[in-house]
């Protein structure tokens, strides 16, 4: 049987809520839908879709290192947005990270996420060769 390995970031919303940063059994990874807010409880880039997407995939990068895996893990991921007309400077952030990769990505429009200065959240699976 695959152990599990619950990664946190040690934000007290984890406790509260019940959840993981990411999740890891075997050689599968999830990483819990990740936004532009900081250590310190504050969002990144303000107003900036492209800006708050830098910040989110670093640190989905951190938590992937935590899992023992990388970007070039990653399989699939999922944006949320908060205005699809943003779809352009989202896509070629991601793209940026993933443009080697080339994970099956999917992006939808939503009509908020937990706070109105959020624009996008991101989500990934990875699988770790073998």
């Amino acid at each position: 049987m695959n152990k599990r390995i619950n990664i946190s970031s040690g934000t007290k919303w984890e406790d509260i809520v019940g959840y993981s940063r990411a999740v890891r059994i075997g050689n599968m990874i999830e990483v819990a839908g990740t936004t532009a807010v900081d250590e310190k409880g504050q969002v990144v880039g303000l107003g900036d879709p492209g800006e708050q997407t830098k910040f989110i995939l670093s640190k989905i990068e951190k938590a992937l290192t935590s899992a023992g895996a990388t970007l070039n893990d990653v399989v699939r991921t999922r944006m949320f947005v908060t205005n699809i007309a943003d779809w352009e400077t989202i896509g070629r952030v991601h793209g940026l990270y993933f443009k080697d990769i080339k994970p099956v990505a999917t992006m939808v429009e939503v009509k908020s996420l937990i706070s109105p200065e959020l624009l996008v959240e991101i989500e990934v699976t990875a699988i770790l060769d073998g």
